[in-house]
């Protein structure tokens, strides 16, 4: 048995004062994983190190999260593409195939489509692309209800400071069918609590949430100036979001494969690591990736 890849964190500057926390592990053509909402790179933990006995893994905490830098704003679809492209600069990477898993989805796709020089495959885990269609029955009863809580200014912040554990801790359950982190996984669920604690880090968190229109209007405009996804791009779905961002992307990919994984949860990466190498593994090996 090969030994598990060494991770080694460094801070990278991308923007004027924003600065990312990354994980980089093993060598090879690179894979950039971008997370979502409430986690950190460690989301990735359980897929990581088998990635990094082929690929040059590179996870970064997005701006405001975990320990990157608590910004302003910049949390709108583009600038966070904007911090990926820069990230991949920094670190001397002319080539990546990209992965990500729910508020990474957006800033993926959108990078994906303006730089397939760039992104040379792309994988987009349980989220949604704005409002554009396809996303119908998702949405029949309405949006999930903590985007409306986190769009409010301020509020949401008022009501968790105090109460983070027990907010991330929902997530999770809910992410994994309830059957929660199992207890080998308790640094991450540790490290994820202590990335949202306090009011700014909230802060920052939903301003995600808050920025949520603008992101569709990128998408959307992005779309209307005939831009195409030329790149190879594969879904994965589970539950809630199933199939739903596969038939949102359907109309605007060239070439798409969509894979539901059954009796898993929003927590791709974290519930079923098994099934998401099984699909990611051949989708990843297939075609030329640059170091």
């Amino acid at each position: 048995m090969s030994a598990e890849p060494q991770v080694a964190l460094r801070t990278v500057p991308v923007a004027d004062g924003v600065e990312l926390n990354v994980a980089v592990a093993g060598t090879g053509p690179a894979v950039l994983l971008l997370h979502g909402f409430p986690h950190t790179w460690q989301v990735w933990t359980r897929v990581l190190g088998p990635l990094a006995e082929r690929y040059r893994v590179i996870a970064p905490d997005l701006r405001g999260f975990g320990a990157s830098t608590r910004a302003a704003g910049g949390y709108d679809a583009a600038t966070l593409a904007a911090d990926a492209e820069a990230l991949l600069g920094a670190l001397g990477v002319r080539s990546a195939a990209v992965a990500a898993l729910d508020a990474g989805v957006p800033p993926a796709f959108l990078l994906a489509l303006r730089r397939p020089d760039l992104v040379r495959r792309v994988v987009l885990m349980e989220s949604l692309l704005g409002t554009l269609p396809g996303a119908e029955d998702f949405l029949a009863g309405g949006p999930p209800w903590w985007f409306g809580f986190h769009a409010v200014p301020g509020l949401a912040e008022s009501v968790l400071t105090g109460h983070e554990g027990r907010y991330v801790d929902w997530f999770l359950d809910s992410g994994t069918l309830g059957e929660g982190v199992p207890g080998s996984l308790s640094g991450v669920r540790d490290a994820f609590v202590h990335a949202y604690t306090g009011e700014e880090a909230l802060r920052c968190a939903f301003s995600y949430y808050r920025e949520l229109p603008t992101s569709d209007r990128q998408i959307r405009r992005a779309l209307d100036e005939g831009l195409r996804l030329t790149v190879p791009a594969m879904t994965v779905g589970a539950r809630p979001v199933g199939r739903a961002l596969e038939r949102q992307l359907s109309p605007f990919a060239d070439e798409l494969t969509g894979h539901l994984v059954e009796d898993c949860g929003h927590l791709i990466p974290l519930h079923r690591p098994a099934a998401l190498l099984s699909l990611l593994r051949p989708f990843l090996a297939h075609g030329k990736l640059e170091a």
